[in-house]
């Protein structure tokens, strides 16, 4: 026996609960499957230990899908954007700007969350969507395409008829494989630490991102945690030099990452586990096959810079949600995704290669990369015209 659904998704992370929950409020079926349940709390094993900025464009879509204000109290507003530019060993800053977003006359540039929560908001809200079938602890086996429709095998051996298959399954994601979508991948030879910290000095809702040889070093605002202001730290490094960050204990790490952080929120105390990742842009070589789509990072990883990637991937499902709104009838058809392919192809490309750039010159150790950094930096500041256009494209536009 199989079941029937006009939208079946493989993997119940950020995105694929969001295009979940989108689906469900144009009162389509929904059916997600994902081999994990989300974590309980941010020392669960499995837990994703990433905080996102929700730029306004993101904030909408959760808005839409009717999550925001369960996730709103826990959500800090980033009102300001400073960008330091290091040298030195130990490092040192060499040129400090701040962009606010007041200038523009808006309350914050997004608004920071853990990931490992707003899973859990999120999973909670599919769970009890009217035309909702979340199916946690089962994965993705194979599927099989038609003209009409897809037919989908999970890993306990049930099958789901669908309107439209949505990869929504991770960077090794396994519905792609089974489509035959290959990907590009730039490879950096870094790595990516997560973790949260506790530290002397408020962040008054600032995010600090410095930027040094290796990668950049981002602070992003947390609400306090046991008293004690917090932030979420993503620090990108040569591969070695990560390696041997994840090897010292607690007190060792938390002394080099306050060497790090150029001191500017004094101290730094580890406050949870570390997690790494290998930094790589990737990019899947087609967006659509025959009745499957797809969206987030089963189509696209971008670099940790500038809140993109998860910011990216809701641009991918606001583009899907549109057009299951716009043309219900024509879900999964061949013109149907030719528009969804057309709508993110140039966007994700073009992404891609700013990050990309913007990353290799970043962790440049090069003399002439860095005095070139630093004054992109001022010059993107000081000149009015051109730090409002940056900071309106810091909005999610």
């Amino acid at each position: 026996m199989s079941q029937r659904t006009d939208i079946f998704i493989s993997g119940g992370g950020i995105a694929g609960l969001t295009a979940g929950l989108a689906f469900s409020r144009l009162g389509l079926t929904v059916t997600l499957a994902d081999p994990s349940p989300p974590p309980e709390d941010a020392e669960s094993k499995g837990s994703d230990l990433r905080s996102t900025a929700f730029l306004r464009p993101a904030r909408e879509l959760l808005e839409d899908a009717g999550v925001w204000q369960a996730l709103a109290p826990h959500a800090t507003p980033l009102e300001t954007l400073a960008v330091i530019d290091c040298s030195g060993d130990p490092p040192q800053p060499r040129t400090e700007r701040a962009f606010r977003s007041s200038d523009l006359g808006e309350p914050a540039f997004g608004w920071n969350l853990p990931n490992w929560l707003t899973r859990k908001v999120l999973t909670e809200a599919l769970a009890s969507a009217p035309g909702a079938d979340l199916r946690l602890g089962t994965g993705f086996r194979s599927i099989l395409t038609r003209e009409r429709e897809a037919i989908v095998t999970l890993s306990d051996g049930s099958r789901i008829r669908t309107r439209l298959a949505v990869a929504a399954d991770g960077r090794a994601s396994p519905m792609r494989d089974s489509l035959g979508i290959g990907t590009d991948t730039a490879r950096y030879g870094q790595k990516v630490l997560a973790f949260n910290v506790t530290h002397d000095i408020p962040h008054e809702n600032v995010s600090t991102e410095l930027y040094l040889s290796g990668g950049a070093f981002t602070l992003v605002p947390l609400p306090d945690h046991q008293g004690r202001p917090a932030s979420a730290v993503v620090w990108m490094n040569n591969g070695p030099d990560a390696a041997q960050l994840m090897a010292m204990d607690a007190v060792e790490f938390s002394e080099a990452a306050t060497v790090r952080s150029c001191g500017v929120l004094g101290e730094l105390t580890l406050a949870s586990r570390r997690n790494a990742w290998p930094v790589v842009t990737q990019r899947a070589t087609r967006l659509t096959a025959e009745r499957a789509a797809l969206v987030a990072e089963a189509a696209h990883v971008l670099p940790p810079i500038g809140a993109q990637g998860l910011n990216t991937s809701l641009h991918d499902i606001r583009a899907l949600r549109d057009l299951a709104r716009d043309d219900p009838d024509a879900i999964g058809t061949r013109g149907w995704l030719e528009r969804f392919g057309k709508a993110r192809e140039r966007d994700i490309r073009a992404r891609a290669r700013v990050i990309d750039l913007y990353n290799r010159i970043c962790r440049s150790d090069a003399p002439p990369v860095q005095a070139l950094r630093s004054l992109g930096l001022s010059i993107v500041h000081d000149i009015e015209p051109l730090r409002r256009g940056v900071m309106r494209a810091g909005l999610g536009g």
